[in-house]
């Protein structure tokens, strides 16, 4: 039988880094068996769902790099087929309406706190046929009551619940629409999914799904569920971490290939590899390998394996991703030599392509932006005189390359006395605005004449304001 997995996202928000992982785990298992991934829209929440939501979802999918099979399934549009079944087990005794007002249910979930039991539906609908007809009905499940029920979990085990701890749980909301846990059992029977690949924090509804499973005669998928994340100080993984929308890291510059790489990672691992290309997570992910702790973000590793594979695109390559960028900063270079020169002097000072901007954009600013420390440092009066020198010296030059550059540093290292930290510094300040860059020969060059004797200017003024 071909194995076929499915990734089932609300559009009630962006996509989570939570369920960008659970549809990279489902994805990696589907293409190393060979088999079909599958995307479903669970958008039976009208009030909720928004298209804008499901197109930031397929974005998110299609930038990380996960293809589907087929065109996406939108529940909004197999309302019909969920009645239908509804229909089924209404007709056989396995659902009832519920008119149980909400003002009830919030007094039978007291009463059972305050005696000690769980808070659950106590059934008082189960056997009655005189429902109010000013009231509106729900239709339920009829949960068994008696024995266990066992989920035999790919990961974290067999895992057995008490059915005298489960509710008779809605499928069908007042309005006519139907609930999560049915859709979801109807839905993966339909497709024919072999595998629900999910989150552990989905463990507690699969004994009421299995349930559903038995009522309308379905065959069971197998189920595994994964650890979630954590954030660092061991709490669920919340916007006090950072960012916790996948688009949110395109956004901030981070490639797909790292992101992809640091969520297989995060409760996955082959031995003390690090580092894995798309075709080796494919060739190599297994469900076994899961570990049943929660993994922890760690942001410092997102930054160290995003920095790596920035270093390994050629310049050209890194030139065009950066590109948008600089353009969405109002900034307009071209994709032409210099932009790339400009680029591969900043690969290995950069970890984002927004700090890659953040670094270079003075390239293409007409003044540079002085950072506090670095011009209350370097950028004092008796600096003045050596910036003064510096720029009289370059101002003379017919060639402005790193070697004439150089040997006119050279010249006035001789002269002055001081070895080239002393000239550099208050230079790197005045045509970059901070105190760390590229070799500074390397940053003129690539700024040109022009700009560099018009940035001295200003520092040498701002020498004489401190």
């Amino acid at each position: 039988m071909k194995v076929r997995c499915r990734f089932a996202p609300s559009p009630t928000g962006h996509l989570h880094i939570g369920g960008a992982r659970t549809a990279l785990f489902n994805w990696l298992f589907a293409r190393h068996q060979g088999g079909e991934f599958i995307l479903r829209i669970e958008d039976t929440d009208l009030e909720r769902s928004r298209e804008e939501f499901t197109r930031a979802i397929l974005a998110g999918l299609e930038w990380l790099g996960l293809d589907w099979d087929g065109e996406p399934v939108f529940q909004s549009q197999r309302l019909e087929l969920y009645r239908r079944e509804a229909g089924r087990l209404l007709s056989e005794g396995r659902a009832y309406y519920c008119s149980c007002t909400p003002e009830e249910l919030d007094e039978m979930r007291k009463r059972a706190m305050a005696e000690g039991r769980k808070p659950k539906y106590d059934g008082r609908c189960r056997s009655r046929e005189d429902h109010p007809s000013d009231r509106p009905r729900v239709m339920r499940f009829l949960c068994r009551e008696e024995g266990e029920t066992a989920v035999e979990d790919l990961i974290q085990g067999r895992v057995v619940f008490d059915n005298a701890e489960l509710d008779d749980l809605v499928i069908i909301r007042s309005d006519g629409s139907p609930t999560y846990n049915f859709c979801a059992v109807v839905d993966d029977h339909d497709q024919g999914m072999t595998h629900i690949i999910r989150g552990a924090d989905h463990l507690n509804n699969t004994p009421r799904q299995i349930q559903l499973y038995h009522a309308l005669g379905y065959d069971l998928p197998r189920f595994a569920h994964h650890p979630l994340i954590l954030g660092e100080d061991k709490s669920k993984l919340s916007k006090r971490h950072g960012a916790t929308s996948l688009i949110a890291y395109k956004d901030m510059g981070y490639l797909p290939e790292a992101m992809m790489n640091f969520l297989a990672r995060i409760g996955w691992s082959h031995g003390d590899q690090e580092t894995f290309t798309r075709e080796e997570l494919i060739r190599l992910f297994r469900l076994e390998d899961l570990g049943k702790s929660p993994g922890v973000w760690d942001q410092d590793k997102l930054l160290w394996l995003n920095g790596f594979y920035l270093r390994a695109k050629t310049p050209r390559e890194l030139a065009g991703l950066v590109l948008p960028f600089f353009r969405e900063a109002g900034i307009e270079p071209e994709l032409d030599e210099r932009f790339v020169r400009i680029v591969e002097l900043y690969r290995e000072r950069a970890a984002t392509l927004v700090e890659m901007l953040d670094k270079a954009g003075h390239y293409y600013r007409g003044q540079v932006e002085f950072e506090d420390k670095a011009r209350a440092k370097f950028l004092k009066p008796d600096n003045a005189a050596v910036l003064s020198r510096v720029r009289e010296e370059l101002a003379g030059l017919s060639e402005f390359s790193e070697k004439p550059l150089e040997e006119a540093f050279q010249k006035l290292m001789d002269e002055l006395g001081v070895k080239l930290g002393k000239i550099a510094q208050p230079v790197r300040v005045a045509l970059t605005g901070r105190a760390e860059s590229p070799g500074i020969f390397e940053v003129i060059a690539v700024l040109g004449k022009e700009q560099t004797l018009s940035r001295l200017e200003r520092a040498i003024a701002e020498c004489g304001q401190s």
